[in-house]
C-alpha cells in the first residue's frame, strides 16, 4: 500500500522538489499551493501527485484540504510543514505589519498546519512531522534577526513536541535545516528589499551591505533544492528519525557550535523525556 504525504509550500523550491520525487517514488502526495489550477496544470501529467490548496495562514483553508486526504486516503503518513517567508530588515528599519507575517507565516503557520494534521497522523502508525527550519532556527545573523526569531520559535516548539509525540501518539519529529537554497526563497527575499526601498539610507547601511557581499560570498554555489527532495527521501526511510537534519556540508559547518555535543538532537530529547516523563 502506498503512503501519504502532504507538504505545504510545494508550488516551488525544496516543496516542489520533493513532491516530484516522492510522487515518482510511489507515495501519494498532496501538494499544497496558493496556484492550484497553475500547479494542476503544469504537473498534470504526474501519477500519484494531488495539488490542493493549502493557506496556512488560514485554518479552514487546511481544514479542508486535510479532511479531502482523510476521505481519499484514510490516514497521513508524513507531513511536511515547508511553506515560509524570508525577511532581510533590522528590527528598527522593520514595519510592524512585515513582522506580522513572517510570524503568521513561519510560526503560527507550522502550528495551524500540525494541529489540523494531528487526527490523520495519529492514524498512521507510526506517522512523522517533518517542518523546514534553517540554520538561522539556531544562529542568529545579522538583519535576520526577525526572520531567525520565527525559526527560533519553530526550533523550540517542535523540540517540545518531540519529548512526548513519540511515546504517546508515535509520531517522530524532524527540523529540517538547510543554509542557502538555490530557490525562489532567495531572490523572493531580496526582492521584498528592492519592493520596500532597497539598502535604505541610514546608519544600517554600512553593515548590511558588508552583510549582502558577505553573503553572496559564501554562497557562491548553494544547495539545490533537488538535493534537499534526496535527503528528504532518505530521512523517512530512517529507522531512527533524528530530530535536526542539517542538509549540506555547508549548513553542518555553519552550525557546529552550537550541535557539536548533540548533532542529531536525539540525545537531548530523550534525557528530557526521561527527566520530565520517567520514559
Amino acid at each position: 500500500m502506498s503512503k501519504v504525504i502532504a507538504i505545504t509550500g510545494a508550488s516551488s523550491g525544496i516543496g516542489l522538489a520533493t513532491a516530484l520525487k516522492f510522487a515518482a517514488g510511489g507515495w501519494i502526495v498532496y501538494a499544497g499551493t496558493r496556484h492550484l489550477e497553475r500547479d494542476r496544470e503544469l504537473h498534470a501529467d504526474r501519477d500519484n501527485l494531488h495539488f490542493v490548496e493549502m493557506e496556512v495562514t488560514s485554518r479552514e483553508s487546511l481544514n479542508r484540504a486535510f479532511e479531502q486526504i482523510e476521505r481519499e486516503q484514510g490516514c497521513l503518513d508524513v507531513l511536511f510543514c515547508n511553506a515560509g517567508f524570508g525577511f532581510l530588515r533590522a528590527l528598527g528599519q522593520a514595519e510592524e505589519e512585515d513582522i506580522r507575517h513572517v510570524f503568521e507565516t513561519n510560526v503560527y503557520g507550522v502550528m495551524h498546519t500540525v494541529r489540523s494534521a494531528l487526527p490523520l497522523l495519529r492514524k498512521a502508525q507510526p506517522g512523522h512531522i517533518v517542518v523546514t527550519s534553517s540554520v538561522g532556527g539556531l544562529v542568529g545573523q545579522p538583519f535576520n534577526e526577525i526572520y531567525c526569531a520565527s525559526k527560533f520559535a519553530v526550533e523550540g516548539l517542535l523540540e517540545s513536541m518531540a519529548t512526548y509525540y513519540k511515546p504517546l501518539f508515535n509520531i517522530d519529529i524532524t527540523l529540517l535545516e538547510p543554509g542557502a537554497i538555490a530557490t525562489n526563497f532567495n531572490s523572493t527575499v531580496l526582492g521584498h528589499v528592492q519592493s520596500t526601498g532597497g539598502i535604505l539610507d541610514d546608519e544600517y547601511k554600512p553593515i548590511i551591505q558588508a552583510y549582502l557581499d558577505n553573503f553572496s560570498k559564501r554562497n557562491s554555489i548553494p544547495q539545490t533544492s533537488e538535493s534537499v527532495a534526496d535527503i528528504m527521501m532518505e530521512l523517512v526511510q530512517m529507522e531512527q528519525k533524528p530530530l535536526r537534519l542539517r542538509t549540506s556540508e555547508a549548513a553542518e559547518q555553519f552550525v557546529a557550535h552550537k550541535v557539536a555535543g548533540d548533532p542529531t538532537g536525539i540525545d537531548g530529547i530523550l534525557r528530557t523525556r526521561k527527566l520530565h516523563l520517567g520514559l
